[in-house]
Formats: C-alpha cells, structure tokens, sequence
C-alpha cells in the first residue's frame, strides 16, 4: 500500500495533519509570530474557514435526538434475556456513577493542592477582558432550601419539548422508559416498531459515517482560528489553570488502564492502541457524538465487543458518561473561586461534586457544551457566571483533551461490560 493510499484509508492521519498545517497558518495569521491581521480581517477569514466545521456540526445536531433514542431504545429492546439487561441496565448505570465520581475527587484534590487561581492576577485579567466591578460581584450561592425544586425538576415534564429543543437528558430518560417497556412486551407485539426504529438507526449513523469525509476540513479551519485569535501570551498566562486539568485527565487516563487490566482483563498497551482512531477524532472535533460511529466500529471489529452490549454501552455512554467534562468543570469552578477570593464551604464543596455529577449526565455531547454547562455550576455557588470569559481562550483546547478522556472512558466500559456479561 503507498503512503498516499495510507493516508487516505486512516482518518486519524487527516486529522493530525489538518492540525499540524492549521497550527502552522494560524501561527502565520496571528500577532505574536506571523504577519498579524487586524480583526476585522482575521473574523472575516474565520467565518469562511469555519464553514466546514459548521457544515458538520449542523449534520450532528440534526440527527442527535433520532439517533440517541432510537440507538438505546433498540440496544434494550435486543438485549433479550432480562438478566443481562439487569446487568447491564443497573451494572452500567453504577458504573458510570462510580467512573464520574472518581474524576470528581481527583479533580477536588488537584485544585485544592495546586490552587491555580491564586497563581494569576485578577486585576490583570479584568484589564485584558474589560469587565466591570459589577460583572466581578459574588452573589449568594446554593442554599439547602433549594433542594426540593431542583429534585423535583429532574424528570421531564414535557417529552416532546424536550426533543424540539434537544435536551439530551430528558431523552435519554424517554428512550429508558420505551426501551424496557418494549423488552418485557412480547416480541412480536414490539417487531413493527422494533423495525423501524432500526432503520432509523441505521440511516442516521450513515448519515453520521459519510459526514466524516469533511471532518479534517472542519478541523483545518478550527484550529486556524483559534491560534491565529487566541495568541500565545494569553494562552500561556492560563498555564497552571490548564497543566491542572491535563493533569488530572492524565490521572484518569491511569484509571481507565487499570480497569483494563483488573476488571476487563485485557492488556493495556495493545487495548489502548486500538483506542488510537476515535481517540485522535474525538481530540480534533472536541464532540463524542461525532465521534460515536468510529467508537462503535472499534468496539465491535477492533475489540471484539458483542455487538449488544457495544450498542447498548457506548450510545449510552456518549450521552452520559462524561468523566472528563465533569473533572475539568469541578477544576474550573475551584479555579475560579481562588481567582475571585471565594472561601468555598464544605456545602459549596458537596453542591460542586453533585451538581458536576448531574451535569455531567445532561452535557450534550457537542464541542463547547462543557463550558456552557459550567455557568450552572458557578450560579449555584455564586461564582460570577462572567469567569467564564476568561476560560474561553484556552477552552477550546481543553476541551478536545477531555472528550478523547470521554470517549476512551466508553470504549473502557464497553470492555468492562463485555467481559461480564460473556461471564
């Protein structure tokens, strides 16, 4: 086979050289090294260059709600016998709590160590965003007067609001609630449906599979971009706020591999080799829904995984298994806290972890969500919702770091189940 031919069958190879050659032109477009355009011209070249990403982004959001529930609604459905649905069902559910809930504590220990915020200057940064004394006021936080109406609003009062508006949680939660009731009914009252909720599927992860054709084109003018506007200086004032989160997805990464080699019994250095493809596309689109059909293909041909536990796992677990996103949004919060001189109490502390844990479940798989999320935290703490503008420059990185913890955490836990379940 000749490189070029090679080059051409792996996608993951695209990808890096999408990023490579986009670093370099954004290099060239910015301030710090190259000819430095002025704004007006760089947003004008942006907009343009985004169109790709755009493109793809679009065709995600447009299939995501008939995917995901038709993806788990049949994966229940062909489960069959009721003890490994029980296995899987409660198995995996337990799993994902526990997962998240390790990320949680490693990110509450790293921040509380390391303390990033209190590295940078607040005044410095106020200077560089332009933000008022009023943006930078701390409001009152969570109180324990608020837990019966945020218990109370958990489960959707309104499923079809909740699929024009794309809520992914409260979807998820429907297609539960469909897929078990079909699996107790008899088979042949449930086939017509059954049926057409695969051929959903099926045409929608099509969709899906021939859109990657234009994911290194979306990743080229992602990343120029993002250089060429963020520069280097700002990012590299963010350092300690980053080398903390790295760290700990670093820390999770070590968690993932021991799990292969205790719980699902594999060997770690070639399981995590064939994690490579989705690993490397999750980095560049910064989205584990994009990255979902080539997460499902390496389970099913590279891993071996059975095929209704690889179907019923990582569909599931690219809607709520979000370790990543919950370890960066917790060293977020901690950092902006520190930033902002706020003494965060053992309740700010317990309302972080379960509302990081929650929010985790509900973050849509899509690039930039996490950051979205994030206000949600910060407002039930009182941590100025505006600290998120200063996140946002280096945001963009993080966040193709933590969806490739995200989607490795999946492909763990589709080997984690398999294993049980062929047990």
């Amino acid at each position: 086979m000749s490189f070029k031919n090679y080059i051409f069958k792996n996608l993951w190879i695209q990808v890096i050289l999408s990023l490579l050659i986009g670093l370099g032109v954004g290099l060239i477009l910015g301030e710090d090294v190259g000819v430095g355009l002025n704004d007006d011209a760089l947003d004008s070249l942006s907009s343009y260059l985004k169109i790709p990403a755009n493109i793809f982004l679009s065709i995600i959001l447009m299939i995501i709600v008939p995917l995901i529930f038709t993806s788990i609604v049949v994966a229940i459905t062909n489960l069959g016998a009721k003890d490994k649905l029980k296995t899987l069902g409660l198995g995996i559910a337990t799993y994902f709590v526990i997962t998240t809930t390790i990320a949680i504590l490693v990110a509450v220990s790293l921040a509380s160590i390391i303390a990033p915020g209190s590295i940078l200057d607040l005044t410095a940064l106020q200077e560089t965003h332009d933000l008022s004394d009023d943006e930078l006021k701390v409001t009152e936080g969570f109180s324990l007067d608020d837990i019966p109406n945020v218990v109370s609003n958990i489960i959707p009062k309104n499923p079809i609001s909740s699929y024009l508006e794309g809520q992914m949680f409260s979807i998820l939660i429907m297609a539960l609630i469909v897929g078990l009731s079909m699996a107790v009914l008899p088979k042949e009252s449930v086939k017509p449906l059954l049926d057409v909720l695969e051929s959903i599927q099926k045409i929608t992860l099509h969709i899906l599979l021939i859109s990657m054709k234009i994911v290194p084109f979306a990743v080229f003018g992602l990343i120029v971009g993002m250089v060429a506007t963020v520069g280097i200086e700002t990012m590299v004032g963010l350092g300690a706020y980053m080398g903390t989160v790295v760290l700990g997805l670093g820390i999770m990464l070590l968690v993932y591999a021991l799990i292969l080699k205790f719980v699902a019994k594999r060997p770690i250095s070639s399981t995590f080799s064939k994690f490579r493809n989705p690993q490397t596309l999750a980095f560049s689109t910064a989205s584990s829904m994009a990255t979902m059909p080539m997460t499902l293909k390496t389970a099913e041909e590279d891993l071996k995984i059975d095929t209704r536990v690889s179907k019923f796992v990582i569909p599931l677990g690219t809607t709520v298994n979000m370790d990543g996103t919950a370890l960066y949004q917790v060293i977020a919060v901690f950092f902006l806290a520190q930033l902002f001189a706020i003494e965060l109490s053992m309740l700010s502390i317990l309302v972080i972890i379960i509302t990081s844990l929650l929010a985790s479940i509900g973050t849509p798989a899509v690039p930039g969500a996490g950051v979205i999320v994030l206000s949600t935290i910060l407002i039930t703490v009182g941590i100025p919702p505006v600290g998120i503008l200063l996140l946002l420059s280096v945001d963009r990185i993080l966040d193709m770091i933590r969806t490739m913890v995200n989607v490795t955490g999946d492909l763990t836990a589709s080997c984690v189940f398999d294993k049980l379940t062929r047990d």
